[in-house]
């Protein structure tokens, strides 16, 4: 659902206007994610849509990869269990913001990247303490993962942001949705263990009007990290 690409796999992708035919799920969820694509191109932010013809064994519906510096907005529904399992406890007039917050997400993520901020820890911020392993790759592989949680966590609030922007009737119900999700991380602290950010925006009021979703969110996001660790 949240997740960001590695390059490599966008090798395994077609565009939208290569795809023979859309499936009727992949249009419901274009068709959801419309306004924030066409917000997302409005501010001029180099984004592609990407369909797999097949999804591989660990994909996600929907995800951002970044490729010849653009995004691509990747749907891998075909042949994927997740993509008709992720919505089914939501009732079915309440799963198109869902779809529309999850590809708000995603353009965090392209935002980030755009900004050449990607995994970069905003001015005046720093990593304290030390972590000490005999194995190094474990060292890396924790850093990796606060990394990732910082990212998912900025981009966590760029989707409420723009919830509340876009459908402030339906911001308690996706923060809702938004929540148990986060909530169901195996561990805490993981990579998308983003409830440190969650907590700081239990009603769209937090958020300011001045300037886009991903401007909105960085002050609050700065607070967050203060708690993360």
């Amino acid at each position: 659902m949240f997740k960001f690409l590695p390059i490599a796999v966008l090798s395994l992708a077609a565009s939208v206007s290569q795809a023979a035919q859309l499936t009727a799920l992949e249009t419901r969820w274009l068709n959801a994610a419309a306004p924030v694509i066409g917000y997302a191109k409005s501010l001029q932010l180099p984004v592609d849509i990407i369909v797999q013809p097949q999804a591989g064994p660990n994909d996600v519906p929907l995800a951002m990869g970044f490729a010849d510096g653009r995004c691509k907005l990747v749907l891998s529904m075909r042949g994927n269990p997740n993509a008709e399992t992720i919505l089914q406890d939501v009732p079915e007039g309440k799963r198109d913001v869902l779809i529309e917050a999850m590809a708000a997400h995603e353009m965090g993520h392209c935002w980030r990247i755009v900004q050449g901020s990607w995994h970069a820890l905003p001015a005046g911020f720093t990593e304290m303490g030390s972590e000490h392993a005999d194995d190094p790759t474990l060292l890396e592989l924790s850093k990796q993962q606060r990394q990732t949680r910082r990212e998912e966590g900025f981009s966590d609030l760029v989707a409420l942001a723009w919830i509340q922007r876009s459908r402030p009737a339906e911001y308690a119900h996706v923060y809702g949705w938004l929540r148990t999700v986060r909530d169901a991380q195996p561990h805490s602290h993981g990579s998308h263990d983003t409830r440190a950010w969650l907590k700081l925006a239990p009603g769209g009021g937090v958020f300011g009007t001045e300037g886009s979703p991903f401007e909105q969110v960085v002050a609050l996001w700065r607070a967050g990290l203060l708690q993360d660790e």
